[in-house]
């Protein structure tokens, strides 16, 4: 009998494992430990991991054991200690065996077989390619874990001092490419599928998809296609989709900022769909207070602003929608402290208040009316369309700012000008402006409660400007803020 066969082996490896996982006592576990490492320099220790795996026995061996046999055979396959054993082709096929045995099992268990598989086909002569012929045998489940990791690979071993040469792992990740296209199919036939056609829920099995494609994607799978077919590929729209998933939210999130910092051609792809995520994922998010959403919404946008300023410097209304979905993402951020500690809010409150004081500037020199005297005509209102769907999207953003500079410092910031001095010419456009924000806090709060933070602030209408009320470069924008002047 072979010794890795050897039931007193397998015995003792079962009460070691047991005993580093479960047993009470310190210096259980450190003997445990010290065992188990002598056991994995052993040369017995290929054929006793894979014997575990294979064993047909009943009851088959424990979870705890089955991991620590597949991840021992990965440490020894990943570490420059060991040399790979003669039959590397046997082994691989050993573990394509435990991966279709245990293709349903606890996921950490499968995950530390297809690891011990990317581990061999990088370090194998032909392994990458023996693999995929081998793939076709595989089940759905145990195929997408190990198409997953296979690319992370490399990633790991750059990160790592494993005895791989880079010339071996720019090998290997060529390789993998070769196989791309043949992947992004297999992944998007099992977009298609229907719900638990392979015994894994829908979510579940969406969520690997999006897992196994931001792998690819990371690898540069989509390399040297045309922007038109990256841009149109049905596994974008797919993990576009997939935002309204709570379940896969975050890795098509992780997907689609990936996709975007690597293809300059997608910015604009996205930017078009920046009105749909604002309406229909931005703001109920906001409204049920969703920090995980709100959260991996902004940093989608901002790697679209980053990746494509030109494009947003063009103002269009798509990135109208960017800039006011960004605004309200950091409005939101400071918005949600409000159920942790008083203390605590208040602090971050006055740590954030010159930021959205600078903001709060920025939006007001942004929604000026370039020539006031150009856009008004007798009382006829002549906006430009642009500024006022601009400013139609500013409105609740005002309304945010006020409640976190509080009343007299939003009054304070918007009347302080200056304006009193006869001796001066009034700027108009500024106080167009400035009477504007002002009207948007009317809009939404009581007149006798505005009336009386005006008054006990202390801020009263300049008389200049009073007196000039009917000045035509404000004719025609009397009526929005009547009600101010009637405070």
């Amino acid at each position: 009998m072979d010794v890795a066969e050897s039931p007193d082996l397998q015995a003792q490896l079962a009460a070691a494992v047991h005993a580093l996982n479960h047993a009470s006592h310190p210096s259980a576990r450190l003997a445990a430990n010290q065992w188990l490492l002598g056991l994995q320099r052993s040369p017995h220790a290929w054929a006793l991991a894979v014997s575990l795996l294979a064993s047909a026995d009943h009851p088959s061996p424990s979870a705890d054991l089955l991991f620590f046999a597949a991840q021992m055979l990965r440490r020894k396959i990943q570490s420059p200690d060991y040399s790979l054993p003669d039959n590397a082709a046997q082994l691989l096929d050993a573990l394509l065996v435990a991966a279709r045995r245990f293709c349903l099992a606890p996921p950490r268990l499968l995950t530390q077989i297809c690891l011990a598989l990317a581990a061999l086909a990088l370090r194998a002569e032909g392994g990458v390619d023996g693999l995929f012929a081998r793939m076709p045998h595989l089940p759905d489940p145990a195929l997408l874990e190990l198409l997953t990791v296979l690319p992370e690979e490399v990633a790991q071993d750059e990160s790592g001092d494993t005895g791989v040469d880079s010339a071996t792992r720019c090998r290997f990740a060529r390789e993998l490419l070769m196989h791309a296209p043949a992947v992004l199919e297999f992944l998007l036939a099992q977009s298609e599928k229907p719900a638990a056609a392979d015994g894994v829920p829908l979510h579940e099995r969406n969520h690997r998809i999006l897992r196994c494609l931001l792998s690819w994607v990371r690898a540069g799978c989509f390399s040297g296609a045309p922007a038109s077919a990256l841009a149109a590929h049905p596994l974008l729209t797919f993990a576009f989709n997939s935002l309204q998933a709570f379940f896969s939210f975050e890795v098509a999130i992780e997907v689609m900022t990936e996709l975007v910092s690597q293809y300059q051609e997608l910015p604009q792809a996205f930017l078009s769909k920046m009105p749909y995520i604002r309406e229909v994922l931005l703001l109920p998010a906001l409204a049920n207070r969703s920090e995980k959403i709100i959260a991996g919404l902004t940093s989608l946008m901002c790697e679209v602003g980053q990746a494509a300023p030109g494009l947003v410097a063009e103002g269009s209304n798509e990135a109208l929608s960017l800039s006011d979905a960004l605004l309200r993402c950091s409005l939101a951020h400071c918005i949600l402290g409000i159920d942790e500690q008083t203390s605590k809010r208040n602090a971050t409150q006055e740590l954030f208040l010159p930021v959205f004081s600078s903001l709060l500037d920025a939006l007001l020199f942004r929604a000026q009316i370039i020539d006031i005297d150009e856009h008004c005509t007798g009382r006829v209102s002549s906006i430009p369309d642009g500024l006022v769907q601009f400013r139609l999207n500013l409105e609740e953003l005002l309304v945010d700012i006020c409640l976190l500079l509080g009343a007299p410092a939003y009054i304070n910031k918007l009347l302080s000008s200056g304006w009193g001095l006869a001796s001066q010419s009034i700027p108009w456009k500024e106080v167009e402006v400035r009477m504007y924000a002002l009207s948007m806090i009317v809009m939404y709060t009581n007149r006798l409660v505005m009336s009386l933070v005006l008054i006990q602030s202390g801020y009263h209408l300049p008389k200049v400007i009073l007196s000039h009320y009917s000045y035509s470069a404000l004719q025609g924008f009397q009526n929005p803020y009547h009600q101010i002047l009637a405070l």
